[in-house]
């Protein structure tokens, strides 16, 4: 497929460089000059891109910046591209980070505000796990302890085939049902960062409770401020684990 990837972080260059290693044709944009996006681009086996060429002669656009820089995309850059072509959000909102966002703080679901952002359906997905996660923890198909992932939207098809592509990252899927239920695997939630299989996942993912979300994603967050150390990725994972008392892996440890 072809597939053109909007940020090169952490999450967006792990997604394409895993991407292009499964065979598929993949260019990134980011707001770093050209010639050190040309130079990051080599390093994931990827093709450089403006932010206008990203959309074009692609299937699928992925979105993987920060939630703050969602609305400065420009309002018609998905204006004249098919109805066809696939737009993935990876987004997770953190105030912190992202300052605050009336309509998210109020309750939207993030996805849902990410849609209305950029005038366009979106497939809910890569958002619920840890970048080290995404980058170490693959396994190839029916492997034994295989991570999932959690995937939302409105059209199935277009799932179908975001699901195909997680799994080319190494990791199986679980459908967390329409865009308006991705609040299911956004942070605060027993499916957010906690590295479950599949069975665990869809279990966290029924067991979520949107009230309690952005409370306990704040509380994290403070939580790993107090530290002296940075945590390891191993005492991240057990952090979000801890938060959720009927997580099938709580006594994986504590932070």
């Amino acid at each position: 497929m072809k597939i053109g990837i909007i940020g090169a972080g952490a999450i967006g260059g792990t997604i394409a460089k895993k991407l292009a290693v499964a065979g598929h044709v993949v260019k990134i944009y980011s707001t770093q000059e050209f010639d050190k996006l040309k130079t990051r681009a080599h390093e994931l086996g990827a093709l450089p891109s403006t932010l206008y060429d990203i959309v074009k002669d692609v299937d699928v656009v992925i979105i993987s910046i920060p939630t703050a820089a969602i609305p400065s995309l420009p309002k018609e850059l998905f204006a004249n591209i098919s109805e066809d072509v696939i737009v993935v959000d990876t987004s997770n909102y953190y105030p912190f980070r992202d300052g605050q966002i009336e309509e998210l703080n109020n309750g939207k679901v993030e996805s849902v505000w990410v849609s209305e952002q950029i005038g366009r359906p979106v497939i809910k997905a890569f958002n619920n796990l840890l970048a080290y996660s995404l980058e170490h923890g693959g396994k190839p198909e029916g492997a034994e302890g295989r991570i999932a992932m959690a995937i939302s939207g409105d059209d199935g098809k277009m799932k179908a085939v975001i699901s195909n592509l997680i799994n080319d990252t190494g990791f199986d899927v679980v459908d967390a049902g329409t865009l308006s239920a991705s609040w299911r695997h956004q942070p605060g939630t027993p499916a957010y960062c906690t590295e479950l299989d599949r069975i665990e996942l869809n279990q966290a993912l029924f067991e979520g409770v949107k009230e309690n979300a952005a409370y306990i994603r704040d509380s994290s967050i403070v939580t790993l401020m107090k530290r002296t150390t940075p945590p390891s990725h191993e005492e991240v994972v057990s952090l979000n684990r801890s938060l959720f008392p009927g997580n099938p892996k709580t006594n994986f440890g504590r932070l």
